[in-house]
């Protein structure tokens, strides 16, 4: 099924006095202040907690998600040994807000970042790192960043992480091959040189020296975070850069570059565009280094007592010379990155603690990422915050009655300015809301 297209092959649409009831809601869902709390409670064991988010993949781009033509082995074995959620979104449809929802369990109604555009966090928004830390455990992020525009540069550590090593900056992430990367607020030089209009800047261009690809050192940093916290509770934010694409070198004429990787390796010899070629090698590496971090558990003896949550920050991209419908990205969902429709915001999530989380398990329950921080907070036995997300833990453990969403909503200042509010099976979709903010709304029955 397609979501978000207005063939009437799959959708009803609603009649006049619905969609009256759908503008109420649209206006009413982003002035609710967020009430939502959780109460620590006993349960489990604390678990350590890595949560893993990959850059604009899509709801497709995953075997155990219906995938045909390339292989991820070890998502799939995520897959089969925890449980698989069919009705996951992320917090909006581009990085930054998606990534502010993530940490603050606010939806974009609510939380201080919604678009790609200036703005960033304030010491008083509460993220996860900070309940985690309060709980006792060790905090790390590594990798991409990406909330607001130009954050400062120990931004992590004043959102409650005690280390970070990656791009604080969302557009230095696009460069794969940096001259420089952050490690605790601070420059770290890389061997990598880019072309001269690009130095002295963010961080972001075209490489001419390629030696440091900064998504393996970030893995490395992934894996040395878990080997010297592996004695006491930790929390690893590992936020991959792939399969983002390089949008600079997409906007200056050199798309080949704009899917980078050190080597195209088994995709070499296909019958395929070279920007193809590297789009499925970063799925291959992505998968590869989920891999790797599900070995050094097993290798510490921490399998049993970690918690892995794999997701995405929103839908597929169609950049970088890379075309969305080449691997069928979206799978049967309409829409990419930049839309509200389901393609833009539905993502994979797979969640993984042996002992705790049934195999091979399926969860259509509907939830966002929003719902991260209450989740979390729970299982490590701390209050949370008010916020617009609801505890997944009876869920993910298969204990009590899981609480349901009233609504879900998002809103997106860019692109004209996008609302979307989903209850039950209706989703709502309003565009353009910069010119009109009481425009009409695109009413679908997601269920057919």
């Amino acid at each position: 099924m397609r979501l978000g297209s207005l063939l009437p092959k799959y959708f009803t649409i609603l009649g006049a006095c619905n969609c009256r009831m759908f503008h109420v809601a649209l206006a009413v869902v982003a002035m609710v202040i967020p009430t939502q709390t959780v109460t620590a409670v006993e349960t489990t064991p604390r678990p350590n907690i890595i949560y893993i988010l990959a850059d604009d993949l899509g709801y497709g781009d995953l075997g155990c998600y219906g995938q045909k033509t390339l292989a991820t082995p070890n998502l799939d074995r995520m897959a089969t040994e925890g449980m698989r959620f069919t009705q996951h979104y992320a917090g909006s449809t581009v990085c930054a807000p998606s990534r502010c929802v993530l940490l603050t369990g606010l939806h974009t109604g609510h939380c201080r970042v919604r678009g790609n555009g200036p703005g960033q966090l304030l010491d008083e928004d509460v993220t996860i790192a900070e309940v985690l830390k309060k709980a006792g455990y060790r905090t790390g992020c590594v990798g991409k960043w990406g909330i607001g525009n130009p954050p400062p540069l120990d931004d992590p550590q004043r959102q409650g992480f005690d280390y970070f090593y990656g791009y604080v900056n969302m557009f230095h992430a696009h460069n794969f091959y940096p001259e420089f990367i952050i490690r605790n607020g601070e420059p770290v030089p890389l061997r990598n040189e880019v072309e001269p209009q690009w130095k002295d800047g963010d961080g972001r261009g075209i490489a001419t020296k390629r030696v440091d690809y900064v998504p393996d050192l970030v893995t490395a940093e992934a894996l040395s975070f878990i080997e010297r916290n592996r004695d006491e509770p930790f929390f690893l934010y590992f936020a991959m850069n792939v399969p983002h694409t390089n949008n600079e070198a997409t906007r200056n004429s050199r798309p080949e570059r704009g899917m980078e990787v050190p080597s195209f390796g088994e995709f070499a010899e296909k019958d395929w565009p070279g920007p193809e070629k590297g789009f499925a090698s970063m799925i291959r590496n992505l998968d590869g280094d989920v891999g790797k971090v599900l070995a050094k558990l097993k290798e510490l003896n921490l399998d049993e007592n970690t918690l892995v949550i794999f997701s995405s920050d929103n839908g597929p991209h169609q950049e970088g010379g890379h075309q969305m419908p080449f691997f069928d990205s979206n799978g049967q969902l309409q829409g990419m990155k930049r839309d509200l429709y389901e393609g833009g915001i539905r993502v994979p999530m797979i969640a993984r603690w042996p002992e705790h989380i049934q195999p091979a398990s399926e969860s259509s329950h509907v939830s966002g990422f929003q719902d991260m921080l209450p989740t979390l907070a729970q299982l490590a036995g701390v209050d949370a915050p008010a916020t617009d997300g609801l505890s997944l833990v009876a869920t993910l453990l298969g204990e009590g009655e899981q609480v349901q969403h009233d609504y879900m909503y998002w809103e997106f200042l860019e692109k004209g300015g996008r609302q979307a509010v989903l209850q039950g099976k209706w989703k709502g979709i309003r565009l353009d809301t910069d010119k009109n903010p009481n425009g009409p709304i695109e009413l679908y029955d997601i269920s057919e």
